[in-house]
């Protein structure tokens, strides 16, 4: 089976591909080919140093990694013909909600664009089934909890959240056209080790640790489905033999092989008790700055992952205090605290 993961150097790309190199027996058929730009949104050391894990682990017949932009339309079609892939899981994306306000031009490049060219590519080349990141920032502030994917999701406040609704929108034009297998991934608030920087796990724990004030928006009321990021990985592993059927639907006639998933917790956590768990992982008290609420951001996140409990049998399970603590435990292992 050969295997593309997009994204290969970020946070989930990288746990994904460990996960599946830890756990398929070489052989000369199993090949992962990831992609990435690495480019500078956050510490690219960090990037960095998940590759260099990634091939002390493996073989180079086994797992290939090649620099490439998801937006360079001529290399990504080189890439699909040289290779010839059976999956296709596409993590890469411009992240980060509040950095879609100062730059929105990144998020159209590689989230819209980029996928454009993954979705022709998977065309062009009788790809079995495409695994796409989309976010539980398509639902914006949508009042019903949890949120469902029969939701309406029209009504996005971030162009972040728009362009990952768009890549649906775009998955399930080309399911219903080319008869395309397509899967979209609703994350919810995904955290663990060698995780984004720019999260605010990541940031709690450094000024934590450094005695430094943290920020803490609307007065810690907010609420979010936390899912760590073992649990993503196990829920991507079971999908990626799932390849939907044509769905139906009572509100039309068309007809796609198709599906959309939510992968969060089900159980939304206060960012209070959030903080007290960075707390106690760390074993010292936080200095806070309370603010208000930030633009682009959401009071609550809460997942319904009923589908996804009887499709794939799978419900994620651990902890926001057992999560947290792995996390510290890599993050004083990593920086030398």
């Amino acid at each position: 089976m050969k295997v593309l993961v997009t994204g290969a150097a970020g946070f989930i790309g990288f746990h994904l591909i460990k996960a599946l190199l830890e756990i398929e027996l070489p052989n000369s058929n199993n090949c992962i080919v990831g992609i990435d730009n690495i480019n500078d949104y956050y510490d690219v050391s960090l990037k960095e140093d998940r590759l260099k894990l990634l091939n002390e682990i493996s073989e180079p017949e086994y797992f290939t990694f090649i620099k490439l932009d998801l937006a360079d339309r001529e290399a990504m079609s080189d890439l699909f013909s040289t290779y010839q892939f059976d999956i296709v899981i596409n993590l890469g994306a411009q992240a980060g909600v509040r950095y879609s306000i100062e730059n929105p031009n990144a998020y159209i490049d590689s989230n819209v664009v980029g996928f454009v060219n993954i979705l022709e590519g998977c065309r062009h080349h009788d790809i079995k089934h495409l695994i796409y990141a989309s976010s539980s920032s398509v639902y914006g502030m949508n009042i019903k909890q949890p949120f469902t994917t029969a939701d309406c999701v029209d009504f996005p406040i971030s162009l972040y959240a728009a362009t990952k609704k768009s890549n649906e929108l775009m998955a399930h034009s080309y399911s219903h056209l080319y008869n395309i297998p397509t899967t979209g991934l609703r994350f919810f608030t995904v955290y663990g080790p060698y995780g984004r920087p720019d999260m605010a796990y990541f940031s709690f724990t450094k000024k934590i640790l450094a005695g430094e004030p943290i920020n803490v928006f609307n007065n810690g009321d907010m609420q979010r489905d936390f899912t760590y990021i073992d649990d993503i990985v196990k829920g991507i592993i079971r999908i990626m033999d799932k390849a939907p059927s044509p769905q139906y639907s009572t509100i039309t006639t068309a007809t796609a092989p198709y599906k959309i998933y939510n992968i969060g917790n089900n159980q939304p956590v206060t960012l209070r008790r959030f903080i007290t768990a960075i707390e106690n992982a760390c074993g010292k008290k936080a200095q806070e700055n309370l603010l208000p609420m930030q633009a682009g951001d959401v009071p609550i996140t809460y997942a319904d992952i009923d589908e996804l409990v009887d499709d794939i049998d799978f419900k994620p399970d651990t902890s926001i205090e057992d999560g947290i603590t792995k996390f510290v435990e890599w993050y004083k292992q990593y920086y030398s605290v």
